[in-house]
């Protein structure tokens, strides 16, 4: 890992922390320990960047009057939260309420400039941030870059086995799977297919990062990243150019400190993974990667990863 040099990134310009992945990814968890570092700030999912304006993330609806997905009102409680603990100091059932009427105050703006005024509230400290519905359209991504140039992302890699097993296990996770047609229908009947999420989710991360210099982006691999804390957040820290210093890495460890951490008021719970807010804390130890030839558990026929699928885990180091 070497340290990021982008030649137009000043030193006065905002250089938040975006984790690209797919759900399930142990985004939550990576997200939150990354966002504990003295001089980053991280947030809740703020879904800010699929839409163009403040006046389409209240409405939940497209320019096209279509609805952005049966799940959008809770999609904008991580935004809910993050206003109310930036401008209230606390996360309550009435500071959600101001925060209701900020971003309804600021519906003629774009995304791009509220995401600019949220990094201008929490400087010099700069903003870590995972919105994994934000990887389905490239121009989404391309939003985040308009906002700021010089963002650096981390591409988050899970074994495409264990990834597709927690997606079908996760709460509400069906449903994400059939939002984003992510079936089979080339047998008899149509059935459930998570590893076709897994491949087109890094397949769109890859154009994406495709176009950047590679100094701007990393990829890790969440289980060797997550077994070998002692290594991986110190080098980490020197690729992102903060320090790593021991108090620094502590921090980093306590993902449960964040004010974000936990469910919020009733009008906006959630924000992030509902297992990782009822049970925040960092449990050190080896996380295992099955074996890419394995039997698939949620197949009737019990046959292993697409060829394709297998092809770009090895790419990504599987």
């Amino acid at each position: 890992m070497s340290e990021i040099a982008i030649a137009d990134a000043g030193p006065d310009m905002a250089r938040p922390v975006f984790i690209l992945a797919a759900p399930r990814s142990f985004t939550s968890l990576v997200a939150a320990m990354i966002g504990q570092h003295p001089e980053l700030y991280g947030v809740p999912e703020l879904n800010l960047f699929q839409c163009e304006t403040i006046a389409e993330f209240n409405s939940g609806q497209g320019a096209d009057g279509r609805k952005k997905s049966p799940y959008w009102a809770a999609m904008r409680h991580g935004l809910l939260r993050t206003v109310a603990e930036l401008y209230s100091g606390e996360q309550t059932v009435q500071s959600v309420a101001m925060a209701e009427r900020w971003l309804k105050a600021r519906e003629s703006q774009s995304a791009v400039e509220v995401f600019r005024e949220l990094c201008a509230k929490v400087a010099p400290l700069q903003i870590v941030e995972k919105s994994p519905a934000v990887l389905r359209k490239q121009e989404y991504m391309q939003r985040i870059l308009e906002a700021c140039p010089g963002a650096r992302f981390i591409h988050l890699v899970r074994n495409p086995v264990s990834q597709c097993k927690s997606v079908l296990n996760a709460k509400g996770g069906v449903g994400v799977l059939l939002a984003i047609n992510s079936v089979d229908h080339r047998g008899a009947k149509a059935a459930l297919e998570p590893q076709i999420m897994w491949h087109d989710t890094q397949v769109q991360i890859l154009r994406f990062l495709d176009s950047l210099p590679d100094e701007q982006f990393i990829t890790i691999r969440g289980e060797a990243f997550l077994s070998n804390l002692d290594d991986s957040l110190p080098a980490l820290c020197r690729w992102l150019g903060i320090s790593d210093a021991p108090e620094a890495i502590a921090a980093m460890r306590r993902p449960e400190d964040s004010a974000y951490s936990n469910i919020g008021p009733s009008n906006a719970p959630l924000g992030n993974d509902v297992n990782f807010l009822n049970a925040p804390a960092l449990r050190e130890g080896n996380v295992k990667s099955p074996p890419l030839d394995s039997a698939l558990p949620w197949r009737e026929d019990r046959a292993p990863l697409h060829p394709r699928v297998v092809a770009l885990a090895e790419a990504l180091g599987y």
